[in-house]
């Protein structure tokens, strides 16, 4: 008899798990639960479809419907789980019509993702707060997208404010000026970019201003009210004058979306996410989690919650295997991420060095600013790196990098990242075989000579003659 798998979540973990379960084993039964209609659409392409570099929207699904369908997946669309019934092993839905259906499974992954952290600004939230009809949007979903998009071209649009200044916030402030739009920033931070070191989230601000992005940092919103112009004022502390603007956009962060799972039972642990272990085990008897919603087992931190869009594609992968007898393990994050902020790079991978003193290591970070290849040829560009590794082993802990489009910055990264993920010293990365012609690189790598940088300020000369070994 096929095997019955449901999976609750249409997203980067629900889709992997339903396709990777076809693929271990091609008579299981897979129906995936979709809360809209836009099921395996890229999140992260959003900025780029408002920026208008990506048209139509419908050009952000990774696969279409048709192909989901053709690799046998059975898709309920703008079909809401609202529970779980795990002695049974019945999930509830309700369907398009408001009907409510019972869905039989002998296995079950839930993938429900993330929600956008709404801040605490008054004219938000409630039945009397302000929404995209009044210019204000939250901006998480597809829909999302296509109302902000709406909002855009519906009337002039001359200002907008985005508050957050994270990752998609940085990277809507070169959307809205693409679109000719005066654009403010505002984040309670000190810097933008939280993720990176200051330092590094200076030369991002400046990339941003240079392009005519007001950025206020250290600056909390805590207002929002329409106009009788039909614009939004915006109220914060300290500030006498009440700013205006067409429109406005929150991107404040998110958080794990686990009311489902835990009404059945799953306990939660860092982050509020869900716990699971590596083969993506609830505890749940046959319920399997992947995703934003679960805990992120790190290489170097342990269990932690760390959303990221290439992490749940794997833990769903694996999280489907399973659900379908198979044997497959997350092998960790490290958390490597990228973000372009108009022409400028910046990424990370591993630890900050505050995070690695809180995981027990006794990190010291130098900085150095190598060019990208060989300064005699046209287009040298400096990247600055900064290298943080343990004082006492000279095992790399991470790395951050800022550098100009088109330096590579992303590959260099990952470079780290593969050290990181094999638990290699600083010293072990000069011993890479990496590849060097003068117009892309050097004979040593941008990489290799920021962790030189690192060996003659932290270790002493008469150990640098080690050859470190691999760990995994």
């Amino acid at each position: 008899m096929s095997r019955r798998l449901v999976v609750i979540g249409g997203s980067d973990a629900g889709t992997s798990a339903g396709l990777r379960a076809r693929e271990v084993d091609p008579a299981a039964e897979v129906t995936v639960v979709v809360a809209d209609a836009h099921p395996n659409f890229s999140i992260c392409g959003i900025p780029y479809y408002i920026a208008g570099d990506v048209q139509p929207w419908q050009s952000l699904a990774h696969r279409t419907y048709a192909d989901l369908e053709a690799a046998g997946l059975t898709l309920r669309v703008d079909t809401r789980a609202t529970g779980i019934d795990v002695a049974g092993q019945r999930v509830v839905v309700t369907g398009p019509d408001g009907a409510t259906d019972r869905l039989a499974y002998d296995e079950l992954v839930v993938g429900t993702g993330a929600l956008p952290v709404v801040p605490a600004i008054a004219g938000i939230g409630g039945p009397d707060g302000l929404g995209p009809a009044d210019g204000v949007h939250l901006l998480h979903t597809i829909d999302d997208a296509r109302a902000l998009m709406t909002g855009l071209t519906s009337r002039p649009v001359r200002s907008a404010l985005i508050v957050g200044a994270g990752y998609i916030g940085v990277e809507m402030s070169e959307a809205l000026v693409a679109r000719g739009i005066a654009t403010t920033v505002a984040q309670r931070p000190a810097e933008v970019l939280a993720t990176v070191d200051a330092e590094l989230g200076a030369l991002v601000h400046a990339e941003m201003a240079g392009h005519g992005v007001e950025v206020l940092t250290g600056t909390t919103v805590t207002g929002l009210a329409r106009t009788e112009d039909a614009r939004i004022a915006i109220t914060v502390p300290g500030q006498p004058l009440v700013t205006r603007f067409d429109l406005v956009v929150v991107v404040a962060g998110v958080r794990p979306d686990v009311e489902l799972l835990v009404e059945a039972g799953a306990r939660t642990g860092p982050g509020g996410a869900v716990v699971v272990d590596e083969t993506m085990a609830t505890g749940l008897p046959h319920v399997w989690a992947a995703g934003d919603c679960v805990v992120t087992h790190h290489r170097l931190l342990g269990v932690t919650w760390l959303p990221l869009g290439t992490t749940a594609h794997k833990q769903g992968r694996v999280a489907g295997a399973n659900a379908v007898g198979g044997t497959a393990r997350f092998a960790g994050s490290v958390g490597t991420q990228v973000v372009k902020v108009f022409d400028l790079v910046a990424a990370r991978t591993g630890l900050l060095e505050h995070e690695a003193v809180a995981a027990g290591f006794r990190p010291v970070t130098t900085q150095t600013s190598p060019d990208d290849h060989k300064g005699y040829c046209p287009g040298a560009q400096p990247i600055t790196i900064r290298v943080t590794a343990d004082a006492d082993t000279g095992r790399l802990l991470g790395a951050q990098l800022v550098g100009r489009l088109g330096s590579e910055v992303a590959k260099r990264a990952d470079v780290y990242a593969t050290a990181l993920f094999h638990a290699m010293t600083v010293e072990g990365l000069a011993d890479l075989d990496l590849a060097y012609t003068p117009p892309l690189g050097s004979p040593w790598d941008a990489v290799q000579l920021a962790a030189q940088a690192w060996s003659r300020e932290h270790r002493p000369p008469t150990r640098t003659a080690a050859r470190p070994a691999l760990a995994g």
